[in-house]
């Protein structure tokens, strides 16, 4: 099996909210939670624990900084929202202390991703022969997602010395650019941000920024561009501008970018609604979003997988073949039976996103 990156989870906010631990196995938390509210408000059933990143052979995660704005995070359950700036610092702030404690009680198991050299310690022990009576360690690159954690451009600086190497400015519209559901381009105090990432070396994540703000960001931003957990407008057929039409693919193709594709049912059909039959839903879908970006990009060199999964997306709203995140391994069998080749399949599920942090990372 080849080993996966996984360009989306959102770790500390889950385990924050929720009050789970990701080094147990899933059924364990399963259990623990049976008869919760935590299953409906996560949409589904813990899908996140260490066994099963064993199992399904993730490598490399891009751990998230999340926070909503309390405007869309009403329920006073979900203790990861804000409403003003200072809220939002704090929320952030505490997620970062959240993987430090992570790294420093498990340090067997979570290692800290921010320069080229440690990346390619863990890929290297990863790319070894299968050994199942050897747990290999996990690398997390930490992704701020969501720039209101940035009360003002000079804090920048301390994200970078704290770990942090991608920011996506936009969840819904802030005082950065438009996002989900408020669109609306850069602001002036958008452009000093992106300018400013551009200059410290941060990735520019595109996920959830309105295509204003996107093509704005590309006349000047010179820096690496992803989507970490993004799905093809054309194949959703949705009316919002969470998905990226394919003008912004291309532009995002053309400057070297990946994209991460989300196994979320209702990013793969739009009409799927939770608690619908889960079943409604196949794997397949994934599949197609793939083959949208390698069709675009002419090769299979651009996408790769941003699970976003126990984010707010739990077991029941992923495709019928998903249990836990060991089943993103089910998509290289399939990806295999549309023609795709070994080494096509290698990159897709990780290779991909392995280039782009060693070109990208300090």
């Amino acid at each position: 099996m080849h080993y996966i990156i996984d360009s989306h989870e959102d770790i500390a906010w889950n385990i924050l909210t929720f009050n789970r631990d990701i080094t147990r196995p899933v059924a364990v938390t399963r259990q623990m939670e049976k008869g919760s509210r935590i299953i409906e408000l996560n949409f589904g059933e813990a899908m996140l624990g260490w066994p099963e990143y064993q199992a399904g052979r993730v490598a490399v995660i891009f751990a998230t900084l999340f926070a909503a704005p309390r405007r869309y995070e009403k329920d006073p359950y979900y203790s990861q929202a804000y409403t003003t700036i200072d809220q939002a610092h704090a929320c952030y702030q505490r997620q970062l202390e959240t993987y430090n404690k992570l790294f420093d009680e498990h340090p067997e198991k979570f290692i800290l991703i921010n320069d080229r050299k440690t990346l390619s310690g863990i890929i290297e022990a990863w790319e070894r022969p299968v050994d199942q009576s050897v747990e290999n360690p996990i690398g997390l690159v930490l992704l701020m997602e969501g720039a209101e954690g940035i009360r003002e451009v000079k804090e920048l600086a301390s994200w970078w010395e704290n770990g942090v190497r991608l920011i996506g400015p936009a969840w819904a519209g802030n005082q950065y650019c438009g996002g989900t559901l408020e669109p609306g381009p850069l602001t002036t105090a958008g452009k000093i941000l992106i300018r400013q990432m551009d200059e410290i070396g941060f990735m520019l994540d595109i996920s959830h920024m309105d295509e204003q703000a996107v093509l704005h960001c590309l006349e000047f931003y010179r820096g690496p561009i992803i989507a970490s957990h993004a799905n093809a407008q054309a194949l959703v057929h949705s009316p919002i501008n969470r998905f990226l039409n394919d003008a912004v693919i291309l532009a995002v193709l053309e400057r070297g970018g990946v994209i991460g594709i989300v196994p979320y049912n209702h990013h793969l059909v739009w009409e799927w609604k939770y608690p619908n039959d889960k079943h409604a839903v196949k794997l397949d879908a994934v599949s197609n979003q793939i083959d949208h970006i390698c069709q675009l990009a002419g090769d299979a060199l651009h996408v790769g997988i941003g699970s976003d999964f126990d984010g707010g997306l739990g077991m029941q709203s992923t495709p019928s073949e998903i249990d836990t995140i060991a089943d993103l391994q089910k998509i290289a069998p399939m990806l295999t039976a549309r023609g795709f080749t070994d080494q096509d399949v290698a990159s897709i599920l990780g290779g991909n996103w392995a280039q782009l942090l060693q070109h990208s990372l300090p």
